[in-house]
């Protein structure tokens, strides 16, 4: 009796994993045909274009407050710099090694009557430009804690995540799931700070 329970409990993880993840596939492809069935060329140029400059961000703000900080002779700054290159970078490799074990395909791929904006190659989940985005937003909000600093951040950070969806390139859970990588990753690597 216990070898049947051995075979049959791993057999009703794999079919629990499965309905849940086909829960998850119905509601991301729903919420995603709802955006689609919304777009217009306004709105799809600018959210084109805050995903096309997510990366020039993730690189501007750390070399900024380096920069910063070597002219003000800032110390503190400096090392803040340091925080964020490193949350981002340590995000991005997380990122990748995720992609790499789930592989899961982009929501395109899976339902072929969908229409993205646009057609990039590699995997799905989770998002990194979310992930990336997300990561150095909340490095940032930490190094700096003023309103001023976290609205901004986090509504950047926010925005780059729904053009991911908007543009059909990733699902709402790829995006979800990049936010907690990003944030956790920032939290995670906050020794960094002065």
């Amino acid at each position: 009796m216990k070898r049947l329970y051995a075979w049959l409990l791993p057999l009703l993880l794999v079919a629990a994993a499965a309905g849940a993840q086909s829960k998850i596939d119905s509601f991301d492809i729903h919420v995603l045909q709802n955006i689609a069935a919304a777009r217009t060329p306004g709105q799809t140029g600018f959210f084109r274009f805050i995903s096309n400059t997510n990366d020039y961000m993730n690189v501007a703000i750390p070399a900024g407050l380096l920069v910063g900080g070597i002219i003000d002779h800032n110390a503190g700054m400096r090392q803040n710099a340091l925080y964020v290159a490193s949350s981002t970078a340590a995000t991005t490799l997380l990122n990748t090694a995720l992609k790499l074990i789930f592989k899961r395909p982009r929501p395109f791929k899976l339902h072929v009557s969908f229409t993205p904006v646009y057609m990039p190659g590699g995997y799905s989940f989770p998002s990194g430009h979310t992930s990336s985005a997300f990561s150095t937003a909340t490095a940032l909000s930490r190094a700096y804690p003023k309103w001023y600093v976290i609205a901004p951040a986090m509504l950047w950070a926010g925005t780059v995540g729904y053009s991911r969806m908007y543009l059909g390139v990733h699902n709402p859970s790829d995006v979800m799931a990049g936010a907690l990588l990003g944030a956790g990753t920032a939290f995670g690597l906050g020794f960094i700070r002065p």
